[in-house]
């Protein structure tokens, strides 16, 4: 066999993680610049060229022993369900990406924030499983040739996921504990009441409790409900990111490792270009900035149904009096907070600062 035209093909990012460095070789550990010189590169970058195979020594086959389809398929039928949510083909991932850009991108910036309306793409899961190219989206997206900041914002998040490619490639630690050594140090709780808790969305705290269900039913979860209950399960409850990813996952059917690390040491504050740890969310407050009437915590929390918007992410504060009109008892039909957002604040600032002390007197 000779003359066969064929071209190398990169996995599912925009450049080769080893392509973008510093100045002076090393890799970056910022977004912001890494973004700046990883989109340029891509830009300005040359077409690959086509090479010949000249000569075929031996054929190979691939097909001699094929895996039946019934020695892998799950046992049970729980998979199932996702079908009422996904449509696993390259035709509908494009077909998501066009209504995306055609329709809502020019709000992104906005609507992104909101989980009870459809502000995002719901591309993760076929970027991960290879039905749609992180390329592809790209290019889309600079067709429209808008200053719009929400097209710029949306195109950052593919940026996000070059820079995670980049990280767990240049410090492949990171895939095993933090890459801000400091935190080895930090006294991690280990609560498996609390961990169950958090897990079945049973935490007390109804926007943290809307996105761990969201997330079991549907493979999925709302980007800014993952930071919610990332800051509550490592600054409320202070259990290591490692169970947190490790739940993620086995649960998320857009689980990418190099986006899962980086994202939930992001979120503890022990990566690159990471939240700072004091910044704590508060899960009242986030609730009732991007929830404000309730209606996501009421899709995925049904036994809140009920309860009036004044009173939907605080529902302990309601009169005994009024659950009882609503049948909604708080602490029977609906879990009270496992732990008071004020003391675990406080609690996650101390320990935060017991890390600090350690480093001082090092």
């Amino acid at each position: 066999m000779r003359n066969i035209d064929f071209k190398f093909f990169k996995g599912n990012v925009l450049n080769e993680y080893n392509k973008i460095k510093k100045n002076d070789g090393t890799p970056f550990k910022v977004y912001s610049p890494f973004w700046r010189n990883a989109e340029q590169f891509y830009l300005e970058r040359l077409p690959d060229k086509i090479s010949k195979v000249k000569k075929c020594k031996k054929i190979n086959t691939l097909f001699k022993n094929q895996i039946k389809s019934e020695e892998i398929l799950p046992k049970s039928d729980w998979y199932k369900k996702f079908e009422k949510y996904w449509v696993p083909s390259e035709q509908k991932a494009h077909e998501n990406l066009d209504n995306f850009v055609n329709k809502s991108i020019l709000n992104y910036g906005v609507d992104r924030d909101f989980p009870s309306i459809k502000g995002t793409s719901l591309l993760s899961p076929y970027i991960r499983n290879g039905q749609i190219n992180v390329g592809d989206i790209w290019q889309k997206c600079k067709k429209l040739k808008s200053n719009n900041v929400s097209i710029k914002k949306y195109t950052n998040e593919i940026g996000w996921r070059e820079f995670s490619h980049s990280l767990i490639n240049y410090f492949p630690q990171m895939l095993k504990g933090n890459l801000r050594k400091e935190f080895d140090k930090f006294p991690w709780v280990n609560n498996s009441k609390f961990l169950n808790a958090w897990k079945k969305g049973m935490t007390g705290y109804p926007i943290v409790d809307a996105g761990m269900r969201e997330l079991y039913e549907t493979g999925w979860m709302h980007n800014r409900i993952r930071m919610v209950v990332g800051s509550f399960l490592v600054k409320h409850l202070r259990i290591n990111w490692k169970e947190g990813e490790k739940h993620f996952r086995n649960c998320l059917l857009d689980f990418n490792e190099a986006n899962n690390v980086a994202q939930w040491q992001w979120v503890a504050g022990c990566g690159a270009d990471a939240a700072p740890y004091f910044r704590i969310f508060n899960p009242i407050l986030q609730g009732e900035k991007f929830d404000k009437q309730g209606d996501y915590v009421k899709k995925w929390v049904p036994e809140l149904s009920k309860v009036p918007p004044k009173f939907i992410h605080k529902p302990w504060e309601m009169e005994k009096k009024y659950q009882e009109a609503i049948n909604t008892i708080i602490g029977s039909n609906y879990p009270m907070p496992i732990v008071i957002h004020e003391k675990a604040r406080a609690d996650a600032l101390s320990a935060f600062q017991s890390i600090k002390k350690k480093i001082s007197h090092q």
